[in-house]
């Protein structure tokens, strides 16, 4: 059995790479960036290091990669994989279909099942996939497209931390990874069989699923990162552990737990425990995380479906006042990072065009409406706190 990975990132080498070499599953690599597949050619190996389990670091060897103008190459590696693995970033998907279609193209000629899995944080990513190549792959391989090519999805509960200065230096391929071994993947979407595994979880009720994930770890993720910001952390897990965030924190597992409950008929103890995994994960000082890169986009990030205001929007579909997923979304309308180019537009908005401005076309919420007033009152709550001038 073989596996190609599309990216080389954190994820994809500290976690999907590291799965597959514990699981003696021969894999390649397929990276846009020349010097980082230049580099794991050369070194042919790299280090996974687990946060807070030193016992269970790992070097992956044997590590290779293609590059991007090796067109012919990429073809013929997913035409002999039983199985294609994609962290390139949600954003980046659309590059990679033409790549996926020609091995396909190639895989159709030799026959035999293939799935692709997504390992993206993102929308629909398998949809994406999936409609760009069925637009793009000839009548011929159609069929075989049709017939035997899954398109799924994966949630990546694993965080990978950039490492510091020092251990890169000796080695740049070097990943920090979360102590966390489970890889849920939609069974409904597969076309036979992926390979063994390791941590390999075929989910048959997915949608659920990714919705408990999101709207649990997503929109507390959301919570501390861009509270944490108003109040000048740098840190997640240093803001995790401060007293008043961690009130509205508890406060919006609480909303999106009875939402949750009521919506997939999760028992609400055991989707209170569910959230607990999150908050020991944000309050792990062991994961040396940066508030500016998780609060990253908040444009996308304040979408009407995305991890706060479209929790927000779940929690009052069942009669439920979101009170701290607004104070989250207050906050979020009024991050600030020089350095974050959709921060500085998002700061150009709140300045020339206003609030209302925002929640109607950022967050597609009717400024009267009321959720809409319950954000402008938490931005005057916080004003009256001294976090928002």
């Amino acid at each position: 059995m073989r596996c190609v990975i599309f990216g080389a990132g954190k994820i994809a080498r500290g976690f999907i790479g590291h799965l597959l070499y514990l699981s003696d599953i021969p894999f390649t690599f397929v990276e846009k960036a020349d010097a980082l597949a230049d580099l794991i050619n050369e070194r042919g190996q790299y280090t996974v290091n687990i946060l807070g389990a030193p016992e269970k670091n790992c070097v992956v060897k044997g590590a290779k990669a293609l590059k991007f103008d090796q067109k012919e190459e990429i073809a013929e590696a997913i035409a002999e994989a039983d199985a294609v693995f994609n962290a390139v970033g949600g954003k980046n998907l659309g590059d990679i279909v033409p790549f996926l279609t020609a091995g396909i193209e190639k895989k159709a000629k030799k026959g035999g099942k293939l799935n692709f899995v997504t390992c993206e944080n993102w929308k629909k990513p398998a949809d994406i996939l999936r409609d760009g190549i069925a637009a793009a792959i000839s009548e011929e391989a159609r069929p075989y497209f049709e017939e035997n090519v899954g398109i799924t999805e994966a949630v990546i509960m694993r965080s990978a931390i950039e490492s510091d200065a020092e251990l890169l230096k000796k080695d740049p391929l070097i990943v920090n990874v979360q102590n966390f071994w489970e890889l849920p993947v939609d069974a409904s979407r597969l076309k036979g069989e992926l390979p063994p595994i390791q941590g390999l979880k075929l989910i048959a009720e997915f949608t659920g699923f990714l919705e408990r994930k999101f709207y649990t770890y997503n929109a507390a993720n959301g919570t501390v990162s861009y509270l944490g910001g108003l109040l000048g952390y740098e840190k997640i897990a240093d803001a995790a552990h401060d007293e008043w965030i961690l009130k509205i924190l508890d406060g919006v597992y609480s909303e999106t737990a009875r939402a949750l409950s009521a919506k997939h008929n999760f028992p609400l103890d055991e989707q209170l425990a569910f959230t607990l995994t999150s908050k020991r994960k944000l309050q792990d000082y062991t994961i040396v995380d940066f508030i500016e890169r998780n609060a990253r986009d908040p444009l996308r990030k304040l979408g009407p479906d995305d991890r706060l205001v479209g929790s927000a929007r779940l929690v009052e579909s069942f009669g439920i006042k979101p009170e701290n997923l607004a104070t989250a979304i207050a906050a979020a309308i009024h991050y600030v990072s020089p350095g974050d180019e959709f921060a500085v537009e998002l700061g150009r908005l709140r300045n020339e065009c206003g609030i209302d401005y925002i929640l109607e076309n950022v967050c597609k919420l009717d400024p009267k409406g009321d959720l809409a007033m319950l954000v402008k009152e938490k931005i005057e709550m916080l004003k009256g706190m001294g976090y928002i001038k």
